[in-house]
């Protein structure tokens, strides 16, 4: 059967070109450059638990190919513009993710990037409410670290506890069989955090979780008062995640080796390895000043927006139409 008709309404798709121009103009009142960076690039993200899509380019210089892939995130390129001193940016495009679909994922989806030198993680959480309230109207936010969020959801420091206490949880919130094999401390704490801690904060305002484990940094920076957390913060909002920023990572060899430490674990998974990418390294080691970034899902804001329970109610084709 064939589906040509878009799957939003025509009030929803120009409600979401409304809400773009509000986000453009919060940007321009506050001189954040907007950037455009390739959405094509012969590296990709290294994280164990996103999958890239990849194509084969052919043409002159490559007559037997070279691989290219679909940016998860502009952020490599992007950080490469900040070693290039341009200064605040930002850049409001599509990012691409494979092996995700549902009801708040479509492998093709916008997102909202953006980066200020001089910021830390603390200083983007406040910009970042105010965004919010333009573009949904809250005036409140909470903020709890990730230590404090677990404890009052589950009673556990997530990090003292050990892998057979997080084992034992899983298995008491019904996850045994995932309890029974999984060895990994990281892994069983995602999966508490996504099934269980993020149902149950957030529901009333938005609610910011920072310093995440250490193991969990990412292109964090560690906490300088403690090394167990990393400045890295995610924003949650009625069950929906909205956003994961960083207090940036600008140790290049400190990168270097997070990005190989994923290889090893992308091979431990049986997935294959990505190719680091070594412009981005190469752009940290000629220096970029301290700055904190973040990754907004604009789609999932706009369903908050409009009150959607689905992301197809907000794009013009999702990926059954596309």
């Amino acid at each position: 059967m064939q589906h040509w008709q878009p799957s939003s309404s025509n009030q929803h798709l120009r409600k979401r070109a409304a809400i773009i121009r509000q986000i453009r103009e919060f940007f321009y009142q506050r001189n954040v450059l907007e950037v455009d960076t390739p959405l094509l690039s012969q590296a990709s993200v290294t994280d164990v638990h996103l999958s890239s899509f990849s194509t084969e380019f052919v043409g002159p210089g490559f007559a037997k190919g070279l691989t290219l892939y679909l940016q998860t995130s502009p952020e490599f390129a992007m950080k490469r513009l900040l070693a290039a001193d341009l200064g605040a940016i930002y850049q409001l495009g599509k990012a691409f993710r494979n092996e995700e679909a549902g009801r708040h994922h479509n492998p093709e989806f916008t997102m909202l990037e953006w980066y200020r030198p001089g910021f830390d993680h603390f200083d983007l959480m406040q910009e970042i409410s105010e965004l919010l309230t333009v573009v949904l109207g809250t005036t409140k936010v909470q903020r709890l670290t990730y230590q404090q969020a677990f404890e009052q959801v589950l009673s556990v420091d997530p990090l003292s506890a050990t892998l057979e206490q997080l084992q034992q949880i899983c298995q008491q919130q019904g996850f045994a069989e995932i309890a029974a094999h999984e060895t990994d401390r990281d892994t069983l704490l995602q999966l508490l955090f996504s099934m269980c801690v993020e149902t149950q904060i957030g529901q009333t305002e938005p609610c910011f979780v920072y310093h995440f484990p250490a193991t969990q940094a990412a292109l964090a920076q560690l906490c300088p008062e403690n090394n167990q957390v990393a400045e890295r913060f995610e924003l949650y909002y009625k069950n929906m995640e909205l956003a994961n920023g960083f207090h940036e990572l600008t140790d290049a060899d400190e990168q270097l080796k997070r990005f190989n430490e994923d290889n090893i674990k992308r091979r431990a998974a049986g997935r294959h390895e990505v190719p680091i990418d070594r412009n981005l390294i190469a752009a940290l080691e000629s220096g970029i000043e301290p700055c904190a970034g973040v990754a907004i899902g604009v789609d999932r804001l706009i369903m908050l927006a409009l009150e959607c329970t689905h992301i197809k109610e907000v794009l013009s084709f999702d990926v059954t139409r596309a």
